[in-house]
């Protein structure tokens, strides 16, 4: 694991600068920096390293192929890059490798095969940029689903690029302005989706994309490699044949496969573990591949309704781990608040990053690597909302929408709209699909909606998908979050938290095999009721007793309605919204920041909102003090 950056046609000092980038982002590989010049200064890398696999300096980067043609910048990892090796033997391709390190097969690779067949062939996860001296082209890459992050684009006219956004506004002469078309977007979510930034003229390179740009490096070109979307349809095209069981043994057998690959560092390994039903089968199958005792890790918090701790720490029991766990308090997570928007580099507001970076700062403590299980609920149904919006969809779908759609604004403009549950069922009798019903869902408070000045019409990446898609209702919001929410969200809550301690995270269940597997399940090997995740469990069942994991899911939350309510973060709060701040900053209407504000503090109305508030004003604050 580490960070990437760099830039072309740079038009002042460009070493000053690639090692302002690199400094901006030492926390994602505080082992080791390099930086890397073309012979006519025109192309810049600069990276930072976390040494996981052959930490002599045969791992060093930026590296150059055997051949000089190709110098690489990369940071993540390729699972099976043993095997990729042992084609470029067998293959003749080359007849030895300096070291040890996936860096030097990838790189080989991709002077061998092209750089879009080796990416093909590759496992893992990756943000990569390769530039080719013959040619003067530069490639930007990105893996499959979005574990690694990878912005890009212009600064004063120069092409640039890195692994934290916070590295290119460190840069000289850096003035580009917000991008107020992502308020909205940000406001509803809480985060800003690819290939929007919060900056005018940098975006996030799209998972499973490649970017090209050739000398004069002024137009980049966008392709895809590999695509979630096409992995949904020709899995739901061709469904799995085999029982239920047959389905749970092809499954386990590939999660082996896959925690086996990602198992495999010159450092010490561990793995997260809730009470939840993923990262209970990560553990479960990783101890069952190891001959020693897995290390594994929780936090705990005080609040019974938020703490999974004493059933992970049953779990670890029964599977045999060596566990660990931290009990959070009130105070931990105060701590850790202010540094928040340093490590996102732009507003990101989903509160669990809380709990997330102090597992992550815990687990440091004991392992450089540490596999997660995440993905589990986007690939195997395991979100109570899909049941929800399955049940609201089968009630709906024999009405005409040409009759729905009326009917709703008669709801919508009647005095039954004060009342928030009116409103939600007059938005939701006007939805097109069930994907439409999905989006309306978090769309049906007007003050909310009042928060930004700027009104943005930026489309929602998955409204795309022609109606119809998937024929399924429960896969089409699944791959709604697949293609947004988990790469947006969970994706970059993980690694941002995680890297801001050194820690490399892994995700078994993101395994291209595994996601190929998960999209050709029929429905109800999924989900029945209100049940999901069914295969899931089925694997699980077989290390953990079934009636340990029947209860519910409490999630990886913290009690941050509660916590604003006290004193000191009170207080933090309320400086961030200062009315002046908010009406020199011309971003947010101070009025409606304020209502919300005191519904909240004074009537006790909560509205997740005011985290997306306060984490924007957070990273204003920060902006303000890095200028």
């Amino acid at each position: 694991m580490c960070g990437i950056a760099g830039f072309c046609n740079w038009k002042t000092d460009w070493e000053k600068n690639i090692r302002k980038m690199n400094d901006r982002m030492r926390h994602r590989g505080p082992d080791a920096s390099g930086i890397w010049a073309s012979e006519d200064g025109r192309v810049v890398f600069g990276h930072q390293r976390l040494s996981i696999v052959d930490l002599s300096e045969n791992g060093a980067q930026p590296m150059q192929s055997h051949s000089g043609r190709f110098e690489i910048a990369f940071n993540g990892e390729i699972y099976n890059y043993k095997q990729i090796a042992k084609r470029l033997l067998d293959e003749k391709k080359v007849d030895h490798f300096r070291g040890g390190s996936d860096t030097e097969v990838l790189l080989e690779a991709m002077e061998h095969y092209g750089v879009k067949e080796a990416i093909s062939m590759c496992k893992g996860m990756f943000a990569i940029a390769l530039y080719d001296r013959k040619e003067r082209v530069l490639y930007l890459l990105r893996d499959r689903i979005g574990e690694k992050p990878l912005y890009y684009g212009f600064v004063n006219g120069s092409f640039v690029f890195a692994s934290d956004i916070g590295s290119i506004a460190a840069l000289d002469g850096f003035n580009n302005g917000i991008n107020k078309d992502v308020l909205d977007i940000y406001f509803v979510h809480g985060y800003i989706p690819a290939p929007y930034s919060i900056y005018e003229n940098i975006r996030k390179l799209e998972p499973g994309c490649i970017l090209t740009l050739r000398q004069p490096f002024a137009e980049p070109e966008l392709e895809a490699y590999w695509s979630v979307r096409e992995a949904a349809r020709k899995g739901q095209e061709n469904l799995f044949t085999g029982s239920r069981e047959e389905a749970a043994q092809e499954l386990e057998r590939l999660l082996k496969n896959s925690i086996r690959e990602q198992m495999v560092a010159d450092v010490p390994v561990g793995a997260f573990l809730s009470a939840g039903i993923d990262s209970s089968t990560i553990v479960a199958l990783m101890q069952s591949l190891n001959s020693g005792r897995v290390k594994s890790f929780t936090i705990g918090m005080g609040e019974a309704e938020y703490n999974e701790a004493e059933a992970a720490r049953e779990i670890a029991k029964i599977l045999g781990t060596e566990h660990t766990e931290l009990y959070i308090t009130e105070e931990d997570a105060k701590a850790v608040i202010p540094r928040l928007a340093f490590m996102f580099g732009e507003p990101f507001a989903d509160s669990s990053q809380i709990p997330t970076y102090l597992v992550s700062k815990m687990t440091r403590e004991h392992v450089t690597v540490s596999l997660s299980g995440d993905g589990g609920d986007e690939l195997f149904c395991g979100y109570t909302s899909y049941a929800s919006v399955s049940r609201i969809w089968n009630k709906m779908k024999n009405v005409p929408y040409f009759l729905r759609k009326p009917c709703s604004g008669l709801v919508l403009h009647s005095p039954l709209a004060r009342k928030e549950i009116f409103r939600i069922k007059g938005k939701l009798l006007g939805a097109k699909d069930p994907a439409d019903i999905y989006l309306q869902s978090r769309l049906t408070d007007p003050l909310t909606m009042e928060i930004a000045k700027q009104r943005g019409n930026l489309p929602y990446k998955y409204t795309t998908m022609p109606e119809g898609y998937l024929k399924e209702v429960n896969h089409t919001i699944m791959l709604m979050d697949m293609l947004m929410y988990h790469p947006d969200d969970i994706l970059v809550k993980v690694d941002r938290t995680a890297m801001a301690v050194s820690l490399e995270t892994r995700v078994p269940m993101l395994d291209k095999d595994v996601v190929e597997f998960a999209w050709s399940l029929p429905v109800e090997y999924e989900r029945q009721g209100e049940t999901g995740k069914l295969v899931l469990r089925d694997v699980l069942y077989k290390y953990v007793p079934k009636e340990l994991m029947d209860r519910p899911k409490k999630g990886f939350s913290i009690p941050i309605a509660k916590w604003l309510k006290e004193p000191s973060l009170r207080a933090w709060a309320e400086t961030l919204i200062d009315r002046r701040t908010l009406e020199s900053q011309g971003m947010l209407n101070p009025e409606v920041v304020w209502t919300i504000w005191k519904d909240f503090v004074e009537n006790g109305v909560w509205r997740i909102q005011i985290w997306y508030i306060l984490m924007f004003q957070a990273w204003m604050a920060e902006r303000k003090l890095a200028v």
